[in-house]
């Protein structure tokens, strides 16, 4: 899943691919209610770090424990 992420920072869709979500709906979503990995924008397109991703994602696992 996100054991590998790129070395690049990540587009929405990059998200939608990595965890199967049912659409870039579902990111800005997560970002209007901020409970989603922290994002940025470049011009008028959002970009995640994977750094962020990653922390995200650990953040969710250490609560689901």
């Amino acid at each position: 899943m996100v054991s590998q992420l790129p070395n690049r920072f990540l587009t929405p869709e990059d998200l939608v691919e990595m965890f199967e979500l049912p659409s870039v709906e579902t990111i800005y979503q997560w970002r209007r209610k901020r409970t989603g990995p922290r994002g940025f924008r470049v011009g008028r397109h959002l970009r995640f770090d994977p750094e962020d991703v990653r922390a995200w994602v650990d953040s969710l696992l250490k609560e689901a424990a």
